[in-house]
């Protein structure tokens, strides 16, 4: 049911909510987790996700409100502190998760108490995630895991993990796939760290030996974890590329700035800043239309338009930060060094941005495959020659 009030609109309920919660929570003197606790309790966490749930069952275009004011008022950000968690786990869980896994999860998760990591892509199934081999196999009210999971983004750190395995390697590859929640902390699950061009282990490779997963902490039914890691995926292409900033802010704002601290006022210069100025505009414009559009549920397969864009924009944006700085942008601040970060995409300084950015049209699905998905599920062109969509996994070749 909708939640109102005799006051009026659902924007005035949103607004009251806003206003309560920082008339008892004072962003500059609570700490980040109590005020995060607090933002879910009162349902500004998912505005679109039911009550009680950190939701107010609302249009999710109201959050764009919410999220505005708090972070102008100088309130904490759960993507920062928990990207895979806040944009990819959670609207997987409050869609197929049962109660007792939205209880337990979704709060935690929110105020960053508890760190999640996305397992999906594997050393032979990148883009084409559903050919994936690790293996889980039904051993009485558990599952048993073993296999290699690549990428990782924070699982160093990650408490929990969404998971996909293939529990029926008969069926055609993208029937025989279930999808759970793992523990990171569990026997058999070994993180390594994969060193990245900056010099951070921002992603690992993930290892899975005789791992015993409940099967109550299956998400869907048992071979249904492609229509499952649909949602992840479509919420990942949104929380990656479909976010709203302020005009002018984010990469852009990196740019104008080492403009204006810049001597040289080459007007050749100028007209390529102002041209990435504008398409990053688009680009937000867009975002904001889409989020307006959107209903409650799963996104669809629009949210790879902002996807595609953010990462090729992004590129071509810090690349002209490195050329403004001249020679200085040959150096690294701080020097090269091999760490492992408890934040993903830190951009921090341009030349971090600039390696960094190589990784965007990657992550999340390539920008060949956010074109392909744009080509036939928005334009409707043919799609790719599939020879292997019905063929049973088993039977399929693999390198």
């Amino acid at each position: 049911m909708t939640a109102t009030t005799s006051a009026g609109t659902d924007e005035q309920l949103v607004q009251e909510r806003i206003d309560a919660l920082l008339a008892e929570h004072d962003p500059k003197g609570t700490d980040a987790t109590t005020f995060l606790g607090a933002q879910y309790d009162a349902g500004l966490a998912w505005v679109h996700f039911p009550e009680g749930y950190g939701g107010l069952g609302l249009s999710p275009k109201l959050q764009k409100q919410i999220n505005e004011q708090l972070s102008s008022a100088g309130a904490p950000s759960p993507y920062y502190r928990n990207p895979i968690g806040y944009g990819m786990a959670a609207p997987t869980i409050v869609t197929h998760g049962s109660e007792e896994q939205k209880q337990r999860y979704l709060r935690p998760l929110f105020t960053g108490e508890e760190i999640w990591c996305q397992l999906f892509s594997e050393p032979g199934a990148g883009s084409d995630v559903a050919s994936l081999s690790s293996r889980a196999v039904r051993d009485g009210d558990e599952w048993v895991v073993n296999g290699q999971k690549v990428w990782t983004t924070l699982a160093h750190i990650s408490r929990w993990g969404l998971l996909v395995a293939r529990t029926d390697p008969q069926q055609p590859k993208h029937k025989g796939l279930t999808y759970f929640v793992v523990d990171m902390h569990a026997p058999g699950v070994e993180v390594k760290p994969l060193y990245q061009i900056t010099g951070e282990a921002e992603f690992n490779e993930v290892f899975f030996t005789d791992v015993r997963i409940p099967d109550s902490e299956r998400l869907g039914e048992v071979g249904d974890g492609w229509r499952v890691s649909l949602t992840t995926l479509m919420n990942e292409r949104v929380a990656i590329g479909g976010s709203i900033a302020p005009r002018g802010s984010g990469p852009i704002a990196m740019a104008v700035d080492l403009w204006n601290k810049r001597d040289d006022k080459d007007p050749a210069v100028r007209d390529r800043l102002m041209a990435l100025w504008i398409r990053a505009e688009i680009n937000r414009l867009t975002n904001i239309r889409a989020s307006q559009n959107r209903a409650k549920g799963t996104p669809g397969p629009e949210g790879s338009i902002g996807k595609l864009a953010f990462a090729e924009l992004n590129k071509e944006i810090y690349e002209l930060c490195v050329d403004l700085l001249g020679p200085e942008g040959m150096l690294y601040p701080g020097g090269y060094q091999r760490t492992r970060p408890e934040v993903a995409m830190d951009t921090r300084t341009p030349q971090k941005a600039f390696l960094r950015a190589r990784a965007n049209s990657i992550e999340g699905g390539t920008s060949e495959i956010m074109r392909n998905i744009l080509g036939e599920r928005v334009l409707g062109l043919p799609g790719d020659v599939r020879t292997d969509k019905d063929l049973p996994w088993i039977e399929v070749p693999r390198s």
